[in-house]
């Protein structure tokens, strides 16, 4: 996947529609090597993307898992992790007078191209990386790049360059899906031994709020409500789906509000069948 996310960026320095604007980025070779004292490209003119650093964001951390129904199953997917990968990009002309020059504007063109895109835009990607969703984030030259550019490049075994990093975040599928039978409640008992069951039965029920045409609610509220209070809000997914994690049996009152449609409130007995749980609200 990481192969994948070097070749889209190269796919996106390599677009043909450079050509006019940016004669020298589109003429320049793009590589991927370690810029150590070894390194000498060939070419009249180079673009080197080096991968220094893979870490985890744990900014965009998501533990909610997705569930999909097909066929009369449910298919859990547990949410990607998503890594940011930085890239340490220099420019390297060989050939012509002025070559600090030359290296100035090649790599300001590189980094107009890479700074104008906040996603990567997805005719680019490639490989495993087609289709992936949320797109994925592109940031040049910010200020938590390298830290001590003068230790990389003594490391490096090279005299210091002018350089800026980009870093894009790939979403990466470390959890296999879970197959198995619809679920609608999920029972919880608390208590010591054979008592949990006298103590406290919650369940996890699971719904839909739906308008009149049968097509999900995204982003409805849906409270569980107790002698006038709200003991937990849901709020629905893209498909209008919600989920209340413990709800006593027996009847239990909801308060559901959409934007652009009239507010229910609804009773659902728990436990109950799935058709039970599915809210439908009237437009305004």
């Amino acid at each position: 996947m990481i192969r994948d996310l070097s070749t889209t960026l190269r796919a996106l320095l390599d677009d043909p529609a450079l050509q006019f604007d940016f004669p020298e980025l589109f003429g320049a070779h793009v590589l991927f090597d370690r810029p150590d004292s070894s390194f000498t490209p060939q070419a009249p003119a180079t673009v080197n993307l080096f991968l220094y650093e893979v870490r985890e964001n744990v900014e965009l951390r998501d533990n909610e898992p997705r569930v999909e129904r097909v066929n009369g199953r449910a298919i859990v997917r547990q949410a990607p992790k998503r890594y940011d990968c930085s890239y340490l990009v220099t420019a390297w002309p060989t050939a012509g007078p002025d070559l600090p020059l030359q290296e100035h504007r090649l790599l300001g063109q590189t980094l107009h191209v890479l700074s104008r895109h906040p996603t990567i835009p997805p005719a680019f990607l490639q490989g495993s990386l087609v289709g992936q969703e949320p797109p994925l984030p592109l940031v040049a030259a910010q200020m938590d790049g390298l830290q001590s550019p003068a230790e990389f490049w003594t490391a490096m075994g090279s005299q210091v360059r002018a350089a800026f990093t980009v870093t894009a975040t790939i979403a990466v599928p470390v959890f296999p899906d879970v197959e198995g039978p619809l679920v609608t409640t999920l029972i919880e008992g608390f208590g010591i031994g054979d008592a949990a069951q006298a103590q406290e039965t919650l369940f996890q029920v699971g719904g839909r709020v739906l308008d009149g045409a049968g097509a999900g609610l995204a982003s409805a509220t849906v409270d569980l409500v107790q002698g006038g209070r709200t003991l937990f809000r849901a709020r629905t997914d893209a498909e209008g789906r919600y989920r209340l994690p413990r709800v006593a049996a027996g009847p239990n009152d909801l308060h559901v509000v959409a934007v652009g449609f009239q507010p229910l409130d609804a009773v659902i007995e728990v436990p109950g069948r799935t058709e039970d749980y599915e809210l439908t609200l009237a437009p305004l």
